[in-house]
């Protein structure tokens, strides 16, 4: 997309409220021709998990863009949201379905949530056992990246409701849940050895850490994210959320600023 450039102007007082939040809305593709097609992206999601259950579909190999990303910035300190999505009741599952319709259940649930965080501009870091890690790096717009984490996790939700549980409830399974935390921070960028093309790279920080711990606190179907991508998002965005107040044995993380106790939020949708 074309970059605008602010019109040359002396008078930096002249611009109005009004033109601010134009600025604003534009910056985070508020536009009706960037809005994902989510009933497209729902459809392409059911026939690609009716045809792994029942012909044995194996999605096509995911092309790497983190890792191609994340070498070229090795030992680089970057700022970005980090998304944490869990599924919720895999081990009873474990314990109720056989083995191989577990395998394409999670390998699906994987794939699609893989496939949202790249439909919302970020990178898929790596997964995790029946958990996905995404991250959307700030670049230039930090409004467009925090927006950009935060539809992702909306997405996230619709896409299991009216996408994959539809299709497993045809075969009788259980529907899909899952818990999402997304924090805002400073990550660096570490490489395990010396081959700049085979040694793993990894992310570290203390939004990896957050989110984690963001996400484990969450309900089945909850999207919790932390004060620092709250006060990222925009205002139209921030009524969707609500403080949440927890005991302090339930959560005892600090700001990493302020050294208060670390305010998490819900998603009242």
């Amino acid at each position: 997309m074309t970059e605008n450039k602010k019109p040359e102007n002396n008078d930096s007082k002249s611009e109005t409220p009004t033109q601010s939040n134009n600025l604003i809305d534009m910056l985070l593709s508020k536009s009706p021709e960037q809005v994902l097609d989510s009933e497209t992206m729902i459809l392409e999601t059911q026939k690609r998990v009716w045809g792994a259950l029942k012909k044995g579909y194996e999605y096509s190999g995911l092309v790497d863009e983190s890792d191609k990303f994340l070498r070229k910035n090795v030992f680089s300190k970057l700022d970005m949201f980090v998304l944490y999505v869990d599924l919720v009741g895999s081990t009873t599952m474990t314990l109720e379905l056989p083995a191989e319709k577990i395998a394409i259940i999670v390998s699906s649930f994987s794939q699609e949530m893989a496939a949202v965080i790249r439909q919302h501009h970020g990178y898929v870091l790596k997964f995790v056992g029946d958990a996905v890690i995404g991250y959307f790096v700030t670049g230039e717009s930090g409004l467009l990246a925090a927006d950009n984490a935060v539809n992702c996790s909306k997405s996230m939700i619709s896409v299991i409701q009216k996408g994959i549980n539809p299709i497993l409830n045809q075969y009788d399974y259980p529907d899909l849940m899952v818990k999402i935390g997304v924090d805002f921070g400073q990550n660096i960028v570490v490489r395990y050895g010396s081959d700049a093309e085979q040694s793993h790279v990894d992310l570290m920080g203390p939004a990896m850490n957050i989110a984690a711990k963001i996400q484990n606190m969450a309900k089945p179907n909850q999207i919790l994210i932390g004060n620092d991508v709250f006060e990222k998002i925009h205002p139209a965005s921030q009524k969707e959320f609500k403080q949440i107040m927890w005991d302090t044995n339930e959560w005892k993380y600090r700001s990493r600023i302020t050294g208060d106790i670390y305010k998490v939020y819900e998603h009242k949708g």
